[in-house]
C-alpha cells in the first residue's frame, strides 16, 4: 500500500496500540510534539507538513478520559489549521458513550456533546468499536464507522469448541449484540432482565431463556465496575447454568471495585479487547486480552484506499 499522503498521529492514551497499528499499516507514527506546560495545559504540534494529507489520529478513552479528550481536541485543531486534507479520528473506546439520553431530570446528553466537540475541533470522520448505543452515530454530522467486534469473539470461542453453549446478554438492550455473536456460533441467546435503581447499581429480576445445564458466555459492550456482570453470573447459577461461565466484552473499563469483584466471582475466563490499555495492576488470572489492531489497521487501509469497511464487521 502506498502511504505517501497518509499521516498517522497518536495521543498519549494508548502507545502500545499505536505501535501495533503503525506496524500493521506499514508506516511510522508521524513526528509530533505533545506535552504539558507546568500548569497542566496541553500542547501539540506536528513536526512535519501535513498539507493535503489524509490524517489518522489514534486516541482512545482510557482511565484519563478527560485528559484524553482534551489532547484529541487540540490535535484536531492543530492539524486542521495545518491544512490537512481529511482528518479521521480512530477512537476504539468512545468516551461518555453511556450518557446518550436523558434518563433522569436535568441530565446532559454527554455523548452528543462529545460528538459536537470532536466535529467542531476539526474531525471529518470517526472510526470506533462497539458503541454503547448504535444510535449515537446520529449525533455526528459526518460519517461514523461503528465497527462491531463480534467476529473477534466468534473466532475466539469457535476455537474452544464449547459444548451446549448459550450467549447471554446482561440486559435487554444488549440483545442484538448477543445475537450477532450467537448466530454464527449456531447457538441460542438468553437475556438477563434487570433494573438499575441508580448509577453503578443493578438489581437482577429474572433470566429470559433456557440456560439450565448450559455453558454461558455473557457478552457485553463494556465492563465498568462489574456490577451488572457479577449480578448476571449469580442469576445464571441460580437458574441452573453450568458453573463454567465465560465473560466477554469489548471495552475493559475496569473501574473502582471491578477487578476484585471479577476475581471473587471466578469466571472461567474474562475475554476482552485492548481498546483500553489494561495496566498490570488490573490484570488477573483468567483474563484474556485480544488485540483490535488487525481490525483497525484493516479499516484504516480500506478508508485510505477508498474501499468499503463493511466486510470487516458484517
Amino acid at each position: 500500500m502506498s502511504t505517501k499522503r497518509l499521516k498517522f498521529f497518536a495521543g498519549n492514551s494508548h502507545p502500545e496500540l499505536a505501535k501495533m497499528l503503525a506496524k500493521k499499516i506499514g508506516i511510522k507514527i508521524s513526528p509530533q510534539e505533545l506535552k504539558k506546560f507546568s500548569n497542566g495545559e496541553i500542547y501539540f504540534r506536528p513536526l512535519e507538513s501535513v498539507r493535503g494529507c489524509n490524517v489518522f489520529i489514534l486516541q482512545t478513552a482510557s482511565d484519563h478520559v478527560n485528559q484524553d479528550l482534551m489532547e484529541l481536541f487540540l490535535m484536531l485543531d492543530s492539524l486542521k489549521r495545518s491544512f490537512a486534507s481529511t482528518i479521521h479520528v480512530v477512537m476504539p473506546h468512545y468516551g461518555y458513550a453511556r450518557q446518550d439520553r436523558v434518563a433522569y431530570p436535568r441530565e446532559p446528553i454527554s455523548a452528543k456533546l462529545m460528538a459536537d466537540l470532536i466535529s467542531k475541533a476539526g474531525a471529518d470522520h470517526l472510526i470506533t468499536l462497539s458503541l454503547h448505543s448504535g444510535q449515537t452515530q446520529g449525533f455526528f454530522d459526518f460519517p461514523v464507522d461503528n465497527i462491531h467486534t463480534h467476529k473477534i469473539f466468534y473466532n475466539y470461542f469457535k476455537k474452544k469448541k464449547l459444548k451446549n453453549l448459550v450467549v447471554v446478554s446482561p440486559d435487554a438492550g444488549g440483545g442484538k449484540a448477543a445475537k450477532r455473536l450467537a448466530d454464527p456460533l449456531g447457538v441460542e441467546i438468553a437475556i438477563i432482565n434487570k433494573s438499575r435503581p441508580e448509577h453503578n447499581k443493578v438489581e437482577v429480576m429474572s433470566v429470559v431463556g433456557d440456560v439450565k445445564g448450559k455453558t454461558c458466555v455473557i457478552f457485553d459492550d463494556m465492563i465498568d465496575t462489574g456490577g451488572s456482570v457479577v449480578a448476571a453470573h449469580e442469576a445464571l447459577i441460580k437458574a441452573g447454568a453450568n458453573k463454567d461461565i465465560y465473560l466477554a466484552a469489548t471495552h475493559a473499563v475496569f473501574s473502582g471495585p471491578c477487578v476484585e469483584r471479577l476475581k471473587k466471582v471466578k469466571f472461567k475466563e474474562v475475554v476482552v479487547t485492548d481498546t483500553i490499555p489494561i495496566p498490570k495492576e488490573k490484570q488477573f488470572l483468567g483474563l484474556k486480552v485480544i488485540s483490535v489492531a488487525p481490525v483497525l489497521s484493516e479499516a484504516i487501509k480500506c478508508i485510505y484506499e477508498g474501499r468499503s469497511v463493511s466486510g470487516i464487521w458484517e
